[in-house]
Protein backbone atom coordinates (compact mmCIF):
# COMPACT_ATOMS: atom_id res chain seq x y z
CA UNK A 1 0.00 0.00 0.00
CA UNK A 2 1.16 3.13 -0.89
CA UNK A 3 2.49 5.68 1.64
CA UNK A 4 0.01 9.14 1.79
CA UNK A 5 1.68 12.13 1.24
CA UNK A 6 1.06 14.46 4.04
CA UNK A 7 0.16 18.59 1.73
CA UNK A 8 1.08 21.52 3.60
CA UNK A 9 0.16 24.74 3.53
CA UNK A 10 2.31 27.05 2.01
CA UNK A 11 3.51 30.06 3.68
CA UNK A 12 3.64 34.06 2.38
CA UNK A 13 6.67 33.98 0.77
CA UNK A 14 5.63 31.44 -1.36
CA UNK A 15 2.50 32.71 -2.18
CA UNK A 16 4.30 36.04 -3.67
CA UNK A 17 6.23 33.75 -5.73
CA UNK A 18 3.34 31.90 -7.24
CA UNK A 19 1.58 35.17 -7.49
CA UNK A 20 5.06 36.59 -9.96
CA UNK A 21 4.65 33.53 -12.10
CA UNK A 22 1.01 34.01 -12.48
CA UNK A 23 2.13 37.08 -13.53
CA UNK A 24 5.01 36.61 -15.78
CA UNK A 25 3.01 33.49 -17.47
CA UNK A 26 1.90 33.92 -21.13
CA UNK A 27 -1.15 34.53 -22.56
CA UNK A 28 -3.22 31.44 -23.79
CA UNK A 29 -3.84 33.25 -26.77
CA UNK A 30 -0.89 33.77 -29.40
CA UNK A 31 -2.86 37.28 -30.28
CA UNK A 32 -2.72 38.69 -26.84
CA UNK A 33 0.33 40.52 -26.46
CA UNK A 34 -0.16 42.00 -23.24
CA UNK A 35 0.58 39.86 -20.01
CA UNK A 36 -2.14 39.23 -18.17
CA UNK A 37 -2.76 41.66 -14.51
CA UNK A 38 -2.74 39.90 -11.37
CA UNK A 39 -5.76 39.14 -9.91
CA UNK A 40 -5.17 41.38 -6.67
CA UNK A 41 -4.48 44.53 -8.54
CA UNK A 42 -7.93 43.34 -11.17
CA UNK A 43 -9.47 43.84 -8.19
CA UNK A 44 -7.63 47.27 -6.86
CA UNK A 45 -8.43 48.89 -10.25
CA UNK A 46 -12.09 47.92 -10.27
CA UNK A 47 -12.11 49.12 -7.09
CA UNK A 48 -11.04 52.50 -7.88
CA UNK A 49 -12.82 52.53 -11.10
CA UNK A 50 -16.08 52.39 -9.06
CA UNK A 51 -14.92 54.42 -6.58
CA UNK A 52 -14.29 57.05 -8.74
CA UNK A 53 -18.01 56.97 -10.50
CA UNK A 54 -19.03 57.24 -6.83
CA UNK A 55 -17.27 60.70 -6.82
CA UNK A 56 -19.03 61.51 -9.74
CA UNK A 57 -22.71 60.41 -8.82
CA UNK A 58 -22.20 62.44 -5.25
CA UNK A 59 -20.53 65.76 -7.19
CA UNK A 60 -23.72 65.59 -8.95
CA UNK A 61 -26.50 65.03 -5.84
CA UNK A 62 -24.68 68.08 -4.49
CA UNK A 63 -24.67 70.20 -6.91
CA UNK A 64 -28.67 69.36 -6.96
CA UNK A 65 -28.88 69.79 -3.31
CA UNK A 66 -26.82 73.43 -3.89
CA UNK A 67 -29.16 74.13 -7.06
CA UNK A 68 -32.61 73.14 -4.63
CA UNK A 69 -31.41 75.35 -1.66
CA UNK A 70 -30.37 78.40 -4.10
CA UNK A 71 -34.40 77.75 -4.69
CA UNK A 72 -35.51 78.12 -1.56
CA UNK A 73 -33.75 80.75 -0.65
CA UNK A 74 -34.99 83.12 -3.49
CA UNK A 75 -38.37 81.63 -2.65
CA UNK A 76 -38.24 82.21 0.88
CA UNK A 77 -36.88 85.74 0.02
CA UNK A 78 -39.73 85.99 -2.20
CA UNK A 79 -42.38 85.66 0.54
CA UNK A 80 -42.56 82.04 -1.58
CA UNK A 81 -42.32 79.59 1.63
CA UNK A 82 -44.79 79.78 4.44
CA UNK A 83 -43.64 79.07 7.86
CA UNK A 84 -45.19 79.06 11.34
CA UNK A 85 -45.46 82.32 12.76
CA UNK A 86 -46.62 82.86 17.00
CA UNK A 87 -50.11 84.38 17.29
CA UNK A 88 -48.47 87.06 20.12
CA UNK A 89 -46.13 87.85 17.22
CA UNK A 90 -48.31 89.65 15.01
CA UNK A 91 -50.01 93.20 14.95
CA UNK A 92 -53.38 92.69 13.65
CA UNK A 93 -53.53 96.50 13.57
CA UNK A 94 -50.76 96.59 11.33
CA UNK A 95 -52.85 98.43 8.88
CA UNK A 96 -56.69 99.78 8.68
CA UNK A 97 -58.92 96.83 7.99
CA UNK A 98 -61.24 97.47 5.27
CA UNK A 99 -63.78 94.63 6.49
CA UNK A 100 -66.37 96.64 9.23
CA UNK A 101 -68.12 93.58 10.78
CA UNK A 102 -67.59 89.55 10.62
CA UNK A 103 -70.21 87.48 9.92
CA UNK A 104 -70.19 84.98 13.15
CA UNK A 105 -72.18 82.27 11.45
CA UNK A 106 -69.20 82.47 9.02
CA UNK A 107 -66.53 82.54 11.42
CA UNK A 108 -68.35 79.45 13.22
CA UNK A 109 -67.86 77.71 9.89
CA UNK A 110 -64.48 78.63 9.40
CA UNK A 111 -63.57 77.38 13.52
CA UNK A 112 -64.99 73.98 11.92
CA UNK A 113 -62.80 73.61 9.36
CA UNK A 114 -59.50 75.00 10.85
CA UNK A 115 -60.39 71.97 13.53
CA UNK A 116 -60.99 69.38 10.99
CA UNK A 117 -58.97 69.62 7.98
CA UNK A 118 -56.51 72.74 9.41
CA UNK A 119 -54.92 76.01 7.42
CA UNK A 120 -54.84 75.38 4.32
CA UNK A 121 -53.99 78.96 3.06
CA UNK A 122 -51.28 80.82 5.27
CA UNK A 123 -52.13 84.67 5.64
CA UNK A 124 -49.78 87.40 4.95
CA UNK A 125 -47.43 89.26 7.09
CA UNK A 126 -44.86 91.53 6.72
CA UNK A 127 -41.74 92.11 9.31
CA UNK A 128 -42.15 94.79 11.41
CA UNK A 129 -39.47 95.68 14.08
CA UNK A 130 -39.09 92.08 16.09
CA UNK A 131 -42.63 91.34 15.03
CA UNK A 132 -44.39 90.95 12.32
CA UNK A 133 -47.48 93.26 10.66
CA UNK A 134 -50.87 91.70 9.46
CA UNK A 135 -51.22 92.24 5.75
CA UNK A 136 -54.21 90.02 4.57
CA UNK A 137 -56.09 87.05 6.41
CA UNK A 138 -57.27 88.96 9.80
CA UNK A 139 -60.25 86.56 9.67
CA UNK A 140 -57.80 83.24 9.66
CA UNK A 141 -55.98 85.17 12.46
CA UNK A 142 -59.03 85.56 14.73
CA UNK A 143 -60.06 82.42 14.12
CA UNK A 144 -56.53 80.69 15.16
CA UNK A 145 -56.58 83.35 18.11
CA UNK A 146 -60.22 81.80 18.93
CA UNK A 147 -58.69 78.13 18.93
CA UNK A 148 -55.62 78.79 20.94
CA UNK A 149 -57.72 79.50 24.02
CA UNK A 150 -58.25 75.97 24.32
CA UNK A 151 -55.95 74.27 22.37
CA UNK A 152 -51.74 74.92 22.27
CA UNK A 153 -51.40 73.44 18.56
CA UNK A 154 -52.82 76.76 17.21
CA UNK A 155 -50.85 79.10 19.10
CA UNK A 156 -48.41 79.65 15.74
CA UNK A 157 -50.01 79.83 12.46
CA UNK A 158 -48.84 79.44 9.29
CA UNK A 159 -47.93 82.94 7.14
CA UNK A 160 -46.24 84.09 4.14
CA UNK A 161 -43.71 86.59 5.28
CA UNK A 162 -43.26 89.61 2.48
CA UNK A 163 -40.55 91.84 1.73
CA UNK A 164 -40.94 95.42 2.77
CA UNK A 165 -44.68 95.50 2.38
CA UNK A 166 -45.95 98.58 4.10
CA UNK A 167 -48.02 101.50 2.73
CA UNK A 168 -49.89 100.94 -0.67
CA UNK A 169 -48.42 97.74 -1.29
CA UNK A 170 -50.05 96.49 1.85
CA UNK A 171 -53.67 98.25 1.32
CA UNK A 172 -53.61 96.88 -2.07
CA UNK A 173 -52.87 93.09 -0.76
CA UNK A 174 -55.53 93.38 1.76
CA UNK A 175 -57.93 94.50 -0.44
CA UNK A 176 -57.64 92.26 -3.13
CA UNK A 177 -57.35 89.39 -1.15
CA UNK A 178 -61.02 90.70 0.37
CA UNK A 179 -62.49 91.45 -3.38
CA UNK A 180 -61.62 88.14 -4.20
CA UNK A 181 -62.95 85.93 -1.22
CA UNK A 182 -65.73 88.01 -0.45
CA UNK A 183 -66.49 91.12 -1.92
CA UNK A 184 -66.40 94.39 0.51
CA UNK A 185 -69.97 96.16 0.56
CA UNK A 186 -70.30 99.30 -1.14
CA UNK A 187 -69.27 101.57 1.69
CA UNK A 188 -66.26 99.26 2.64
CA UNK A 189 -64.79 100.05 -0.60
CA UNK A 190 -65.17 104.01 -0.10
CA UNK A 191 -64.19 103.77 3.40
CA UNK A 192 -60.80 102.24 3.13
CA UNK A 193 -59.98 104.71 0.23
CA UNK A 194 -60.73 107.72 2.73
CA UNK A 195 -58.61 105.87 5.80
CA UNK A 196 -55.94 105.40 3.10
CA UNK A 197 -55.58 108.68 2.35
CA UNK A 198 -56.32 109.89 5.86
CA UNK A 199 -53.09 108.00 6.90
CA UNK A 200 -51.09 109.88 4.41
CA UNK A 201 -50.40 106.71 2.22
CA UNK A 202 -52.12 107.98 -0.63
CA UNK A 203 -52.04 111.81 -1.95
CA UNK A 204 -55.46 112.32 -2.19
CA UNK A 205 -58.84 109.59 -2.00
CA UNK A 206 -59.55 109.61 -5.70
CA UNK A 207 -55.45 108.74 -6.12
CA UNK A 208 -56.27 105.67 -3.08
CA UNK A 209 -59.14 104.50 -5.00
CA UNK A 210 -57.47 104.87 -7.94
CA UNK A 211 -54.55 102.53 -7.11
CA UNK A 212 -56.13 100.30 -4.95
CA UNK A 213 -59.26 99.63 -7.26
CA UNK A 214 -57.26 100.00 -10.60
CA UNK A 215 -58.76 96.36 -11.92
CA UNK A 216 -62.45 97.94 -11.31
CA UNK A 217 -64.37 99.94 -14.05
CA UNK A 218 -63.94 103.56 -14.31
CA UNK A 219 -67.56 103.44 -13.43
CA UNK A 220 -67.28 101.28 -10.29
CA UNK A 221 -64.27 103.68 -9.45
CA UNK A 222 -66.78 106.33 -9.57
CA UNK A 223 -68.72 104.59 -7.35
CA UNK A 224 -66.17 103.81 -4.53
CA UNK A 225 -65.47 107.68 -4.89
CA UNK A 226 -69.28 108.36 -3.73
CA UNK A 227 -69.24 106.05 -1.02
CA UNK A 228 -65.79 107.49 0.05
CA UNK A 229 -67.51 111.39 0.29
CA UNK A 230 -70.61 109.45 2.27
CA UNK A 231 -67.95 108.09 4.75
CA UNK A 232 -65.93 111.15 4.94
CA UNK A 233 -68.76 113.68 5.23
CA UNK A 234 -70.96 111.25 7.74
CA UNK A 235 -69.09 107.87 8.65
CA UNK A 236 -68.64 108.85 11.99
CA UNK A 237 -72.72 109.12 12.98
CA UNK A 238 -73.82 106.28 10.94
CA UNK A 239 -74.99 103.14 12.72
CA UNK A 240 -75.63 100.75 9.82
CA UNK A 241 -73.07 101.89 6.86
CA UNK A 242 -72.39 98.87 5.09
CA UNK A 243 -76.38 98.29 4.97
CA UNK A 244 -76.44 101.09 2.47
CA UNK A 245 -77.57 99.95 -0.55
CA UNK A 246 -75.38 101.34 -3.95
CA UNK A 247 -78.93 103.44 -5.17
CA UNK A 248 -78.69 104.61 -1.57
CA UNK A 249 -75.01 105.73 -1.00
CA UNK A 250 -75.05 107.11 -4.22
CA UNK A 251 -77.99 109.41 -3.31
CA UNK A 252 -76.61 110.69 -0.62
CA UNK A 253 -72.92 111.31 -2.29
CA UNK A 254 -75.32 113.12 -4.37
CA UNK A 255 -77.18 115.24 -2.06
CA UNK A 256 -73.85 116.03 -0.28
CA UNK A 257 -72.24 117.43 -3.47
CA UNK A 258 -75.22 119.69 -3.44
CA UNK A 259 -74.60 121.04 0.27
CA UNK A 260 -76.89 118.28 2.46
CA UNK A 261 -74.12 117.61 4.59
CA UNK A 262 -75.02 119.82 7.94
CA UNK A 263 -78.63 118.95 7.33
CA UNK A 264 -78.04 115.43 7.09
CA UNK A 265 -75.20 115.42 10.14
CA UNK A 266 -77.78 117.23 12.51
CA UNK A 267 -80.34 114.39 11.67
CA UNK A 268 -78.32 111.62 12.46
CA UNK A 269 -76.71 113.51 15.32
CA UNK A 270 -79.96 113.77 16.96
CA UNK A 271 -80.98 109.98 16.28
CA UNK A 272 -81.53 107.36 19.48
CA UNK A 273 -80.50 103.83 18.15
CA UNK A 274 -82.32 102.66 15.25
CA UNK A 275 -82.00 99.42 13.00
CA UNK A 276 -80.76 100.05 9.35
CA UNK A 277 -84.35 100.40 7.87
CA UNK A 278 -84.90 103.32 10.30
CA UNK A 279 -81.80 105.37 9.64
CA UNK A 280 -82.33 105.18 5.72
CA UNK A 281 -86.09 106.47 6.33
CA UNK A 282 -84.50 109.26 8.95
CA UNK A 283 -81.72 110.34 5.83
CA UNK A 284 -84.76 110.19 3.50
CA UNK A 285 -86.68 112.56 5.17
CA UNK A 286 -83.90 115.00 5.85
CA UNK A 287 -82.89 114.71 2.62
CA UNK A 288 -86.19 115.95 1.12
CA UNK A 289 -86.13 119.11 3.77
CA UNK A 290 -82.90 119.89 2.21
CA UNK A 291 -83.42 123.40 -0.01
CA UNK A 292 -82.41 122.74 -3.47
CA UNK A 293 -78.69 124.25 -4.13
CA UNK A 294 -78.42 127.60 -5.79
CA UNK A 295 -75.22 126.27 -8.08
CA UNK A 296 -75.13 124.47 -10.91
CA UNK A 297 -75.11 121.60 -10.46
CA UNK A 298 -74.12 120.17 -13.51
CA UNK A 299 -70.31 121.40 -12.05
CA UNK A 300 -70.34 118.47 -10.08
CA UNK A 301 -67.87 118.98 -6.97
CA UNK A 302 -66.88 117.18 -3.57
CA UNK A 303 -68.79 118.13 -0.01
CA UNK A 304 -67.51 119.98 2.56
CA UNK A 305 -64.21 118.64 2.74
CA UNK A 306 -63.78 116.68 6.49
CA UNK A 307 -60.14 115.91 6.54
CA UNK A 308 -59.19 112.93 9.05
CA UNK A 309 -55.84 113.57 10.93
CA UNK A 310 -52.97 110.51 11.53
CA UNK A 311 -54.75 108.71 14.57
CA UNK A 312 -52.28 108.47 17.93
CA UNK A 313 -51.96 105.21 19.73
CA UNK A 314 -51.75 105.50 23.18
CA UNK A 315 -49.12 103.62 24.97
CA UNK A 316 -51.69 101.61 27.27
CA UNK A 317 -53.65 100.06 24.07
CA UNK A 318 -56.57 102.09 21.98
CA UNK A 319 -56.16 105.22 19.82
CA UNK A 320 -57.09 109.13 19.53
CA UNK A 321 -58.73 109.73 16.24
CA UNK A 322 -59.66 113.25 14.98
CA UNK A 323 -61.54 114.42 12.14
CA UNK A 324 -61.59 118.48 11.19
CA UNK A 325 -63.90 120.41 8.80
CA UNK A 326 -64.83 123.80 8.20
CA UNK A 327 -66.10 125.31 12.06
CA UNK A 328 -65.67 121.40 13.57
CA UNK A 329 -63.67 119.34 15.20
CA UNK A 330 -64.49 115.99 16.09
CA UNK A 331 -62.63 113.82 18.56
CA UNK A 332 -63.02 110.09 19.24
CA UNK A 333 -61.09 108.09 22.17
CA UNK A 334 -61.19 104.21 20.41
CA UNK A 335 -60.02 101.65 22.79
CA UNK A 336 -60.23 102.67 26.99
CA UNK A 337 -62.46 102.81 29.07
CA UNK A 338 -62.89 106.69 30.14
CA UNK A 339 -65.40 107.54 33.64
CA UNK A 340 -67.05 110.71 33.30
CA UNK A 341 -64.76 112.22 35.49
CA UNK A 342 -62.02 111.48 33.22
CA UNK A 343 -63.92 112.93 30.23
CA UNK A 344 -64.97 116.14 31.98
CA UNK A 345 -61.41 116.64 32.87
CA UNK A 346 -60.46 116.08 29.15
CA UNK A 347 -63.15 118.62 28.03
CA UNK A 348 -62.08 120.94 30.61
CA UNK A 349 -58.40 120.93 29.65
CA UNK A 350 -59.09 121.65 26.02
CA UNK A 351 -61.54 124.34 26.95
CA UNK A 352 -58.73 125.79 28.75
CA UNK A 353 -56.03 125.63 25.88
CA UNK A 354 -58.60 127.14 23.58
CA UNK A 355 -59.62 130.19 25.85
Amino acid sequence: MAKRRRLTAPDTAELEQIEVGFAAKPSISPFETKSAAPPIAQVAAEAASLNGMASVTDRVALAQDQGDAARWRDAQDAGLVAQKVPLDQIDADFIRRDRMVEDEEAMAELLESLRVHGLRTPIEVTQDGDGYGLISGFRRLDAFQRLAETDPIFSEIPAFVRGARTGQGAYVSMVEENELRSNLSPYERGRIAALAAGQGVFESTEAAVDVLFAAASKAKRSKVRSFAIVHEALGDLLQHPIALTEKSGLKLASALRDGAQTKLRQALAAAEELDAKSEWALLEVALKETPEPSRDKGRGGRPQQVQPLTPHKLPGGGEIAAEVSSGELRLRIRGRDLTVEEAATLVNQLAKHLA
